[in-house]
């Protein structure tokens, strides 16, 4: 079952956060809280959102989006930032669910794309990807401003 999350999840999806950074080797640089969570999923006017997939009535899988915008396409897409299941339910279609179900939002609303990023070497979640038809984007590499140099440039003065 997929379903959009609760406040309820709060804590679940945290866990699975963690279990995702385990996975992709960077336990360390997860710094939200369940707090963060609540606070960016169910605010008055959320900026991020969740859905869940449930195993016999256990949150086993997450996916956490954001709306994004296409100048070209001149519309919102979909930037799927997580997509994680539990290792012990994984090929039960859980992750294809949770994509099918922000497939379906983005169709419905008229958004022009559902896009993520996926490490270089996570050859099981690119072999599955390319199953749904989703084509990866070579010429592009992702660039992030983070941490203190981040801090640097938004705190720069204005010419």
């Amino acid at each position: 079952m997929i379903r959009a999350a609760t406040p309820d999840d709060v804590p679940t999806i945290l866990r699975l956060v963690r279990e995702l950074a385990t996975y992709e080797r960077a336990a360390d640089e997860v710094k939200a809280t369940e707090a963060d969570l609540r606070s960016n999923l169910f605010a008055a006017e959320p900026k991020a959102f969740a859905h869940v997939a449930e195993h016999e009535g256990e949150v086993v899988g997450f996916a956490l989006w954001f709306l994004s915008f296409s100048t070209w396409l001149g519309k919102h897409g979909i930037y799927l930032e997580d997509l994680y299941v539990s290792p012990d339910v994984r090929g039960h279609g859980y992750g294809k669910a949770l994509l099918t179900e922000l497939a379906r939002i983005a169709v419905e609303r008229g958004y022009g794309r559902v896009e993520w990023s996926v490490l270089d070497w996570n050859t099981p979640a690119i072999g599955f990807y390319k199953s749904l038809g989703a084509a990866p984007q070579d010429e592009w590499t992702v660039h992030r401003l983070t941490g203190e140099p981040l801090r640097a440039l938004g705190t720069a003065e204005r010419n």
